[in-house]
């Protein structure tokens, strides 16, 4: 499958990868950035394969009900109950200490639309899980996927979103 997979991504579309995926890792949160496109989620599927690693998300646990559900969790999803009543951070947090190994990749823009600014859980999952943050670029533009080196959230929440931010200068969307 993975000879398959690097056929596709290197091969048929062209891709390239800077960084390399932190497999010495067995947990942390990704973030994705930009999220336009649904096709976003079989890139990420394609490049898990290529990298032959496991790669988590979570969704709203109605996703994960007959007759799809199998398929999200197959494709490593946990579900996740995104009421008002529950905390979100705490809950996703929680999913760390369940298990040996969870790598949470996620768009900290919540949605494919051009958004001006991020939402923040992702930051704070990964304070309270105690987890490194790794940034990962689909950049459409350059047909490349950028990964950077783990790096721990500090007390200086702005600088840190600096930092993020400043990763992610220039990459384009497929939108």
């Amino acid at each position: 499958m993975q000879q398959i997979a690097k056929f596709i991504y290197f091969k048929i579309l062209g891709w390239k990868l800077n960084g390399a995926f932190p497999s010495h890792l067995d947990k942390f949160v990704a973030i994705v950035v930009p999220h336009t496109s649904w096709w976003d989620f079989l890139l990420g599927l394609l490049i898990r394969a290529v990298w032959q690693e496991e790669i988590n998300f979570v969704g709203k646990k109605s996703l994960f009900k007959a007759p799809f559900g199998w398929f999200f969790r197959w494709t490593g999803g946990a579900p996740i109950d995104r009421t008002k009543t529950n905390d979100t951070v705490k809950a996703t947090a929680a999913i760390f200490s369940e298990r040996k190994k969870f790598r949470l990749a996620l768009s900290p823009e919540g949605t494919r639309k051009k958004v001006e600014k991020w939402k923040t859980g992702f930051y704070f999952i990964a304070k309270t899980a105690n987890v490194p943050i790794v940034l990962v670029a689909f950049d459409y533009g350059k047909k490349e996927i950028k990964v950077s080196e783990p790096l721990m959230p500090t007390e200086d929440k702005d600088a840190d979103f600096k930092k993020y931010h400043a990763f992610f200068e220039g990459v384009e969307g497929k939108h």
